[in-house]
This record gives structure tokens, sequence and C-alpha cells, in this order.
């Protein structure tokens, strides 16, 4: 029998907050706690889809690739309040967008589990004074997806398993790691980051939703050994454990319903 596809409505709206415990920097070993309003919003389109695995387009006719955006945030950092980069610039937020290839290795047949090959490319921006390019980074990502009590059902758990081995050019890893000589100390020496490898990390992430309410967390480990920027007096500490817990509340969605299946988006519901 051809397996059943789980309805649901084209767009959904909603909002809720997420609280994090995260290093300053990547390499830095000052944990600071954040809270912050996150939004929800769902679409499932028939060629474009914006869910919990992202933004995405599906241009070509087949289960194996999907195009998608992939995006990535880091908070500021006041340097008076960081020992290691007392005196220097303030690190200010940046934004990293671009675009994201998403190859399924394997999968079961009851969906249950996938293992997907996630190649994304992001330059980064901040915009304070303006917006201003700082760099490019590409993060080769290997995930594992798993989910119960089955695929399709709408209060099922959902498990990802993610290890990712960054690559940055000179500039995005100047940004966090370099010490121009204007700014060296005694105890901090003049240092220029090189492009090139930038550690590995694993991540872990829960999340579960009932009816209008959706929860989630993740745990991550960092290890910057073997890093091109390891040597950085900015690197304080070159293994690092954070996390985060979020939730939001669902208050709009659409009338039009759609099925959709893990492989995309189905056609409307006339």
């Amino acid at each position: 029998a051809p397996q059943q596809r789980e309805v649901l409505p084209l767009w959904e709206l909603g909002g809720g907050a997420t609280a994090l415990r995260i290093p300053d920097y990547r390499g830095s070993d000052e944990i600071r706690n954040y809270v912050f309003p996150i939004p929800w919003v769902v679409y499932r389109g028939e060629i474009f889809r914006a869910d919990r695995d992202g933004v995405r387009a599906r241009f070509f006719d087949t289960d194996r690739i999907e195009l998608s955006v992939s995006v990535s945030a880091s908070v500021p950092v006041d340097s008076d309040d960081n020992a290691a980069r007392q005196g220097m610039e303030d690190l200010r937020p940046l934004f990293e967008v671009g675009p994201l290839a998403n190859i399924h290795l394997w999968r079961t047949d009851d969906r249950l589990a996938a293992l997907d090959l996630r190649l994304p490319v992001r330059a980064a921006f901040t915009f304070q004074s303006g917006v201003r390019n700082v760099g490019y980074v590409f993060a080769p990502q290997l995930n594992l997806d798993l989910r119960w009590p089955s695929a399709s059902a709408p209060d099922r758990w959902n498990l990802g398993l993610l290890i990712e081995a960054p690559f940055s050019d000179q500039r995005l890893n100047g940004y966090f790691y370099s010490v121009p000589a204007a700014d060296a100390t005694p105890t901090r020496p003049e240092y220029r980051a090189p492009a090139g490898y930038g550690g590995w990390q694993v991540l872990a992430a829960l999340s579960h939703r009932i009816d209008r309410w959706w929860f989630g967390g993740y745990i991550k480990y960092d290890n910057l050994s073997g890093a091109v920027f390891a040597d950085s007096p900015l690197v304080t500490q070159r293994r690092q454990v954070s996390g985060g817990v979020a939730f939001s509340y669902v208050f709009a969605r659409s009338a039009t319903m759609v099925p959709v299946d893990d492989d995309g988006p189905g056609r409307l519901l006339k």
C-alpha cells in the first residue's frame, strides 16, 4: 500500500523565546547567558519551504539533492568585559547567509532515520555603521535525523546529531582571532590569523511538538585543537560545551492544507 502522507497547514505563524548559554566567541573561556525572542514561520509550498529543516527550494526532480539557505549568527562582545580582548575593538554581531546543498545519503524505508551530507557556503556581514562583508566560511556537515514514534506523527520526537568542520577565509578568522600591532601587549602578542581549518564541533538537538506548542533544546561540544588559529592569544579555551532551550506557540495557521512527506512538499489540496 502507498505510504500515507501527513496533511498540514500551508503556512503557520507563531513566536516564543530561547535561553542560551554560550561563549563570547569560539575559543573564549568566558561564558554568558542570553534570552532572546524567536519567530516561528513555516511555509510548505510546492517549490519553496520554510520549516524545522530551514529555508529551501526544490528545483530538481530528485529526492537526493535539495538546495537550501544556510544562516548563522554570533552575539556582540564588549571587549571591556572580556579579559582576553580588553582594549581591543568590540566584536559586532555577525550574520552569515548563503546557499546550502543537502545530499541525502541514506534513509530507512519507514523514514524514521536519515543521514545527510550538508554543504553550506556562507558570507559573513556586520551591520554597525552600514553593512560590511567580513569574510566567508565553508562548513561541511554530516547530519543524522531520528524520529519516533513515526515519521508522520504530529506529536513525534525529533533527534538530530550533527558533526561539522568549518573552513574560513583569512578575513573571517582574522575578525575573531587576529591581534593588530596597536593592540599587542606583553601578555597578548601581535598575531595574524591565517585562512583554513577551524576545528570541529558536534551538536545534538531534541525537539517535540504538541498541537500548537513546540519545544526544543540542544547541546554542543566544540574542539579547536588543530585549528589554524589555535595559537592566537585570543583563544583561551580549546574545548567547550554550550547549549540552549527554546519554545514556540503557533497563533495563526492557514485553512489551506497540503500533504507533506519527508521527500518534500505535496501539491495543494483543492
